[in-house]
């Protein structure tokens, strides 16, 4: 009965037993956030119900449960009580409503939400147009989105001798790519935020951390439960070109900035799938990818990568990295057409001597015009100069 983990850590001896035998262990939500690992890194198997099956499987204390035949427990007599024995009726629910749900209680509230709490009215508000960045702050961070941005138009370029930084599978959605959990421990945002001086209890989890782009960059591809091809095992963590050394792929991604390598990621089917989550572009971004080639994108997330400037190329029917041989380890250059237009193809040498033609997803003239400037936001900037 939580989300991302926001009911906090469970007793470390149960998480070291599920992490130690690999258990596949279950939660029970009444949101649409049944992804894996989304109400707790440690919960793999999801499940959707109604707040009453919740409550009744919190009480059975599992799911492998029959609730026709098995009992939740016992009376103080001994006697079995079953889920059908407490299950409410629509008159003792409505009951509950009439007593609980009282609309003067809502006009109450409504009547003063502008005015906030005490602790709003007290806030000391800075004067000025411009927003005052603090540099101490671990939640707020000027972001690096219109660093040396310039008010004319890049020269539009393809991508020349790029790595690949992922190697992914099908059904990769927003939360592997931007987990909105929990920090681990281990990881690079946990790194930064200790060398800031915050204690593990502090790190407070990437959805709260969302203003600050250095935390989110380094949750970016985070999730424990992420299945990246060129790596030995699940999790953030990747294999850099051509050493093969394994590291976190923030780490990966950094290093290859230091050596002037551009980035993709080859993924699989349903790309982006789940909630549409900025960050899920943002990042990938920061980390310098400049196209994630797909067989098939979400549609809000193709939208999304396009407005980070984050070219959208897909296989074409019935091709994709297996049936093209493509191992990850290869390199990638981007040829675009000349002069851009909505629905053209491009084609993608690499370094073995292969090629392959992909569709750029650029289904718009807003697309293109998006991308022309960078981005969206890089968009709405010179739209006001």
């Amino acid at each position: 009965m939580t989300c991302i983990g926001n009911s906090g850590p469970i007793d470390d001896n149960i998480a070291n037993t599920i992490e130690k035998n690999e258990l596949v262990c279950c939660g029970v939500l009444s949101g649409n956030r049944n992804f894996e690992g989304r109400i707790h890194p440690n919960t793999r198997a999801n499940y959707l119900a109604s707040p009453l099956l919740v409550i009744a499987y919190a009480l059975a204390g599992t799911v492998d449960i029959d609730f026709e035949t098995q009992p939740l427990g016992k009376r103080a007599d001994g006697s079995s009580v079953f889920l059908r024995d407490i299950w409410p009726t629509r008159a003792e629910i409505q009951q509950v409503e009439d007593k609980n749900v009282i609309p003067s209680m809502f006009k109450e509230v409504y009547s003063r939400i502008e005015m906030g709490s005490d602790a709003w009215q007290a806030l000391d508000v800075p004067r000025g147009k411009l927003y005052g960045w603090d540099v101490n702050s671990t939640y707020i961070k000027k972001p690096p989105f219109f660093d040396g941005m310039t008010k004319e138009l890049p020269t539009i370029r393809g991508i020349s001798n790029a790595r690949c930084l992922l190697l992914l599978g099908d059904s990769v959605t927003t939360d592997h790519i931007s987990p909105a959990g929990s920090i681990a421990r281990n990881s690079p945002a946990a790194r930064y935020l200790a060398n800031r001086g915050l204690s593990p209890r502090e790190f407070n989890s990437y959805g709260s951390r969302r203003g600050n782009d250095a935390v989110m960059s380094r949750g970016t591809f985070a999730n424990i439960r992420l299945v990246n091809k060129l790596s030995s095992r699940p999790g953030p963590t990747t294999a850099h070109q051509p050493t093969n050394d394994p590291m976190d792929v923030f780490d990966a991604a950094e290093r290859y900035a230091s050596e002037g390598v551009p980035l993709i990621a080859i993924v699989g089917k349903d790309y982006g799938s789940g909630s549409s989550r900025d960050w899920a572009a943002k990042g990938p971004f920061l980390l310098g990818i400049r196209a994630v080639i797909a067989e098939s994108f979400e549609r809000i997330h193709r939208s999304n990568l396009v407005g980070m400037g984050i070219i959208p190329l897909q296989f074409l029917e019935g091709e994709n990295a297996e049936s093209l041989g493509i191992t990850g380890k290869e390199t990638y250059s981007v040829q675009l057409p000349d002069n851009l237009s909505p629905g053209d193809m491009a084609t993608v040498t690499m370094d073995n001597g292969k090629s392959f033609q992909v569709k750029i997803r650029f289904d718009t003239e807003v697309d293109l015009t998006y991308f022309k400037h960078g981005g969206i936001l890089n968009y709405m900037i010179r739209k006001m100069l």
